[in-house]
């Protein structure tokens, strides 16, 4: 399974961005799609996830009610809605999926796109 993901960029404090996640491959495998993120210094950290099917859906704390997972399951492509951003949230975003839904939610995952910088000035 490859995950390529795309739509990083550098924005002002408040302003929206969106992630897009194109999987390809054997993505039978990949039940359970998200995002990563890992901030300078830092360890990735847990996002958000989603199933195949558009449910499942959990969110970290630090990003509920500012962003958004979705999923277009016909074009094996997931996405992340950033609103509101917020300097803290800069880093670089990966798209992550495996079969397992407890796995994704404790960072990890079995495949991994080659993420996308995402830069919030304030």
């Amino acid at each position: 399974v490859q995950l390529q993901a795309s739509g990083g960029g550098l924005v002002q404090a408040g302003a929206s961005l969106r992630l897009s996640c194109v999987a390809s491959g054997r993505s039978s495998s990949t039940y359970y799609m998200g995002w990563f993120r890992q901030a300078p210094g830092n360890e990735p950290e847990f996002v958000a996830r989603i199933s195949r099917i558009g449910g499942s859906l959990y969110y970290a704390d630090s990003v509920k009610g500012r962003f958004t997972i979705s999923i277009d399951n016909a074009e094996s492509t997931w996405y992340l809605q950033m609103n509101n951003l917020k300097p803290e949230d800069t880093a670089i975003y990966y798209c992550v999926a495996d079969e397992n839904p407890t796995t994704i939610l404790g960072g990890r995952a079995t495949y991994w796109g080659q993420g996308t910088l995402v830069t919030v000035s304030s």
